[in-house]
């Protein structure tokens, strides 16, 4: 179960989050003022955090400056007012992943929560895997059944392409220009033959694959 901390100086507020949380599957831990959700964050290390911005005594802005100081690299959204000037500049300054304004659904907010915690588990993550596969990203060794394949460098940019882009429609060109880039522009006959070979190498049955799926009309959509 994952800890998310919420400070926020309103207890309405900061209860209904803490229910939903629940709810969801979240462990929540609530704290009224910045100094408390301070030490708290410090102290239980939580998956991530929601901060208010403005607040009493330590604002949420230095909370979130004295978080990162500390070397704690917490998920942090941030809780804004209508009408607060929350501009990008600001978020990078005091160290904030993301914010949202109140007031705000609560489906919007989970729907938030849950895609930090995705990106950041991904960047954590330097090992994935899909059926038989495994691809460490760190040492750039591709694995199935254990056994290491031998991958062309090419071959190995449009798997990383694929994992960093799972189920989405993706047309022949934009994997053109993003794995071989505009430069080096050949035809789209050079995707379907490394997506052949991907299939080849990494399906169970490359005849009727699972993963590397044909988009008729489009391009490719990989499935994990």
């Amino acid at each position: 179960m994952q800890t998310v901390l919420v400070i926020d100086d309103d207890p309405a507020l900061r209860d209904t989050i803490g229910l939903m949380l629940e709810t969801e599957g979240f462990r929540p831990v609530l704290a009224g003022d910045g100094k408390t959700g301070c030490k708290q964050a410090l102290t239980l290390k939580p998956a991530l955090m929601l901060v208010d911005l403005r607040m009493p005594g330590l604002s949420g802005i230095e909370v979130c400056k004295q978080i990162r100081a500390a070397g704690q690299k917490t998920p942090l959204i941030v809780l804004s007012a209508i009408g607060e000037e929350m501009d990008k500049v600001l978020l990078l300054e005091i160290g904030a992943d993301d914010y949202i304004v109140k007031p705000f659904g609560t489906r919007e907010l989970l729907a938030r929560i849950r895609a930090l915690l995705r990106r950041s588990s991904a960047e954590e993550t330097k090992v994935v895997a899909f059926g038989e596969v495994e691809v460490d990203l760190t040492r750039r060794v591709v694995t199935r059944k254990g056994e290491e394949l031998k991958l062309t460098r090419a071959e190995y940019n449009l798997l990383t392409y694929f994992l960093h882009n799972p189920d989405r429609a993706l047309t022949r060109d934009m994997i053109l220009n993003s794995v071989w880039g505009y430069e080096s522009f050949p035809n789209t006959r050079t995707v379907d033959a490394h997506v052949v070979r991907l299939r080849q190498k990494l399906e169970t049955d490359a005849t009727c694959p699972v993963h590397f799926l044909t988009v008729h009309g489009v391009g490719y959509r990989f499935l994990p």
